[in-house]
């Protein structure tokens, strides 16, 4: 187990903000957990438990406790894999193919770690996580109890889960039971992926093309974390009363939607941003990216307030113009 004071956080957030916490804490097996929590129970300090640090947004020095999984390992049995939640994501959709289990294609090229993508519910072109998840196995901190946590306990909702909500701070998350499936069955009528599949001339995917496709995509919208300081999409997606999409739809009929329900449709957050020019734009150090306008982007040298403050100015231009709250996707500390 990794126990440091004062810690550079520097390598632990994408965006590359070099913020600082009292301590920094990391297990690699669920006993290691245990002790984490004990620890916790024991301290006066505050304490925030993070994953790979690509949905995080540091604003100053955490005066606290930093907690980290890098427990590793993963285990098929039949159609299910067992993950620990120290391992990256994007490596569990690699595996999962070569193992010819399906159904995370689309989830191709998330950044994060399996323990973050049961907290968030990741979720890219069609496919949602907790569509996959079957358990939870965490540590409770009040007890040190290992607990097994259902799919449906969790609660999930778009980028929502109790995790994030009630349970916030409350458990750590050692590992993830995910089921996937044996037969390939491809989601296409998503974003722009049946119009890239056209491009490259392919008609029928297979699992393997499907997930270079999202990975293609990805890659040409989305900056490199390690080329400028991101944490890829930085608001959620707003979903609307359906009247409030007709009204907009009579001024703009070329606004993209999906819809969720027979009274809200989703709008693509990234095209009310663009529509407002922010796409391109900066604000100091801190800008919109240039391709990609949901990606609030680390010029070289920006601050958590600088990301903060151009955030705003995002928000208060949309609001302006459509009558509508954007949210940040991203944990901002």
């Amino acid at each position: 187990m990794k126990d440091i004071r004062d810690y550079s956080l520097l390598r632990h957030n994408t965006f590359g903000i070099d913020a600082r916490c009292s301590r920094f804490l990391e297990f690699e097996t669920v006993q290691e957990a245990q002790q984490v929590a004990e620890i916790l129970r024991k301290s006066s300090l505050p304490y925030i438990i993070i994953g790979g640090g690509s949905n995080l947004l540091l604003t100053c020095d955490y005066q606290g406790i930093v907690v980290h999984s890098a427990l590793k390992g993963r285990t098929v049995n039949g159609c299910r894999m067992t993950c620990g939640s120290g391992e990256v994501w994007d490596d569990v959709v690699e595996a999962s193919l070569a193992s010819g289990l399906h159904g995370a294609e689309n989830l191709s090229l998330i950044p994060g770690d399996v323990g973050a993508s049961a907290v968030q519910n990741i979720g890219a072109y069609g496919a949602e996580v907790k569509d996959f998840i079957v358990e939870v196995q965490a540590v409770e901190i009040a007890t040190g109890q290992l607990r097994v946590i259902t799919s449906a306990e969790c609660q999930y909702g778009y980028r929502q889960s109790r995790f994030k909500g009630e349970w916030a701070g409350r458990f750590l998350i050692t590992s993830v039971v995910y089921e996937f499936s044996a037969e390939f069955r491809p989601r296409l009528d998503y974003g722009n992926i049946r119009s890239e599949l056209e491009r490259q001339g392919i008609s029928n995917p297979t699992a393997q093309q499907l997930r270079q496709i999202i990975i293609d995509i990805r890659r040409a919208k989305l900056p490199d974390p390690k080329e400028l300081g991101n944490a890829g999409s930085f608001f959620m997606n707003p979903v609307v009363p359906r009247q409030l999409y007709l009204q907009l739809a009579a001024s703009y009929p070329d606004m993209p939607h999906y819809t969720v329900d027979a009274e809200h449709e989703k709008i693509p957050a990234g095209w009310l941003i663009d529509q407002c020019g922010w796409k391109g734009r900066s604000m100091g150090p801190a800008g919109v990216h240039d391709r990609q306008a949901l990606v609030l982007v680390n010029r070289g040298g920006a601050t958590g307030q600088d990301v903060v403050r151009l955030c705003q100015a995002v928000q208060h231009d949309v609001r302006q113009r459509f009558g509508i709250d954007i949210h940040p996707e991203v944990n901002i500390i």
